[in-house]
């Protein structure tokens, strides 16, 4: 089965499943069970939600990260089973000010403060940079491919607003 996953979803399976987004400055995040087979991820915009921490407003890395989190353990996945990767982040719309972060640098440093906070193992980043991602994650397999894209900012020219730059594999 192939998904595509828009911003502010989440897609957790047990069924093997392709789930393929496009990253600018949302993250990603990718968690795997081995043990079960079963593996998440989310695409989130924003980085803290202004509603509590049971409210899941996908469109945010807190919320997205915790409601995961809550799933994988009623499903009886201990947390030193869980092996996550983390995506995504850019800045890929240019800033008035430099000296304050971007919303990729903000979503970034909370996924990685809950990742510490919450004691788990991060076991692949990529993140942060001028470039968008293109991801494909295996529910089944925990794998996933990310190619580096380019976006060109000139209404122009649709034909070439993203172009391929590097392709990795990550498993």
């Amino acid at each position: 089965m192939r998904v595509f996953l828009k911003p502010g979803d989440i897609y957790v399976s047990d069924m093997p499943t392709m789930v393929s987004t496009i990253l600018g400055s949302c993250i990603a995040l990718t968690i795997f069970n081995k043990r079960l087979k079963i593996g998440g991820i989310c695409h989130a915009m924003l980085p803290k939600s202004p509603y509590a921490k049971e409210h899941s407003v996908f469109r945010y890395v807190d919320s997205s990260i915790f409601y995961m989190l809550n799933k994988f353990e009623r499903l009886g996945i201990r947390r030193d089973e869980i092996e996550l990767k983390l995506l995504g982040g850019a800045d890929v719309i240019d800033r008035v000010n430099d000296d304050t972060a971007s919303i990729g640098q903000k979503n970034i440093e909370i996924a990685l403060e809950i990742i510490r906070n919450e004691n788990l193992q991060l076991t692949v980043s990529d993140v942060g940079g001028k470039m968008g991602r293109k991801v494909h994650f295996y529910t089944h397999t925990g794998k996933v491919l990310l190619k580096r894209i380019n976006s060109v900012h000139s209404s122009l020219s649709t034909s070439k607003s993203m172009q391929t730059k590097k392709e990795f594999s990550f498993t």
